[in-house]
């Protein structure tokens, strides 16, 4: 067996399966689900912030979860090539120069989700510190548009700064939960912060 074999066959999970068969395509969407169904982060109508969003499973599941009255925006550096349902709008662009997108996409959203991961090399001190960086940009994102009582979602690495940023988002929510979904691979180091009821001040 080939090396890419090899690589194909280790990612080749239950998972990866059954987003295949349910049109989804990553496997990634299985762990917003594992959120929704713990801590009902979306409900119908809702405006979503999908930050690092291809190849699109979460605005797909997200689009469900909204309803047609409800609607879903994508920021992503790569494009966004599946088809995507009309209550979606993406993006392509890099979400630390959020500023050329803000005016377009408003400021009122009810929910912001990250599952943004930095390009990795191998040593966990840079992967994590890259990933903490995205995750400051993140929260500071959530910050300016996230309506009052907004929820936020995200992504990190484990690694010395994991405690710093759950401080950070600590201080701007009401609540805070640390969440790993079975979905995640065993040998990730990611986990997610869940915080809900933003204090951001209109």
């Amino acid at each position: 067996m080939n090396r890419s074999a090899k690589k194909q066959g280790k990612w080749n999970d239950h998972y990866s399966r059954k987003a295949k068969k349910e049109r989804f395509p990553a496997r990634s969407v299985y762990k917003l689900q594992e959120m929704q169904q713990k801590y009902n982060l979306i409900k119908k109508g809702d405006r979503i912030l999908d930050l690092g969003c291809s190849p699109g499973s979460w605005l797909l599941y997200a689009a469900k979860l909204t309803g047609n009255k409800g609607h879903i925006v994508g920021i992503d550096l790569k494009p966004v090539t599946i088809n995507v349902p009309r209550n979606v709008t993406t993006y392509t662009g890099d979400i630390f120069s959020f500023g050329s997108f803000s005016q377009s996409i408003g400021n009122e959203f009810n929910v912001v989700i990250s599952d943004m991961a930095p390009s990795t090399t191998g040593i966990k001190n840079v992967d994590s510190a890259r990933s903490f960086n995205l995750c400051q940009a993140a929260l500071e994102i959530a910050q300016n548009v996230l309506l009052p009582g907004g929820s936020f979602a995200c992504k990190i690495f484990q690694g010395e700064d994991f405690k710093q940023f759950s401080d950070y988002v600590k201080s701007y929510f009401a609540t805070c939960n640390i969440f790993k979904p079975k979905s995640s691979r065993k040998a990730s180091k990611e986990i997610y912060i869940i915080a809900k009821g933003s204090r951001r001040e209109t």
